[in-house]
């Protein structure tokens, strides 16, 4: 035996010899038709679709952001929200809102209005100004929660310790003290 297989690969060769298939000409070939273009060539068909209408940009009335939108999805934006146009992010806003408020939705287009008019002004200006200002309004708020549930006689407000560490600390560093 040959070494790395040499008296296989030759012995296979031999064996198995094909002939390359004949080479079509080109006097056969024709130009082919899908059977459904030359349906649609042969009869005129009456379709009736709609236009396709073009789009528009669109700019958000509370935030100002753009969509590409066709008129006919704005008329039903404006339609549902005051014929004012909102997209998609603000329109869920003014639901949540409405769902806080009752279900007023005049009230709740106003203030987020409001809401992102004071944003557009402010927050894109003075980022974080704007982020303090979040953190007092949500420590405002947690003030007037502890107010109402804290006891009748407690008028301090702010947030209360529960227990001091100075005391430990103080009791350490006098020990230490001592055994010196």
């Amino acid at each position: 035996m040959a070494p790395h297989g040499e008296s296989i690969a030759s012995a296979y060769a031999k064996k198995n010899a094909f002939s390359k298939p004949p080479r079509p000409s080109n006097d056969n070939l024709h130009r082919t038709k899908s059977d459904i273009s030359f349906e649609l060539s042969k009869e005129a068909i009456d379709i009736n679709l709609r236009p396709i209408s073009e789009v528009e940009d669109a700019k958000c009335e509370c935030c100002g952001m753009s969509e590409e939108c066709t008129p006919e999805y704005i008329d039903r934006v404006r339609n549902k929200f005051l014929g004012k146009w909102i997209c998609g992010l603000c329109a869920e806003a003014v639901k949540e809102e409405m769902e806080k408020n009752g279900g007023h939705k005049e009230e709740a287009l106003n203030a987020h209005m409001s809401a992102c008019a004071r944003f557009n002004k402010f927050g894109r200006a003075y980022p974080v100004l704007s982020q303090a200002e979040a953190m007092r309004a949500i420590l405002k708020k947690s003030a007037i929660r502890a107010k109402s549930i804290s006891p009748k006689g407690a008028q301090k407000s702010g947030i209360a310790r529960s227990s001091s560490c100075i005391a430990a600390i103080t009791r350490d560093v006098n020990y230490l003290n001592l055994k010196k």
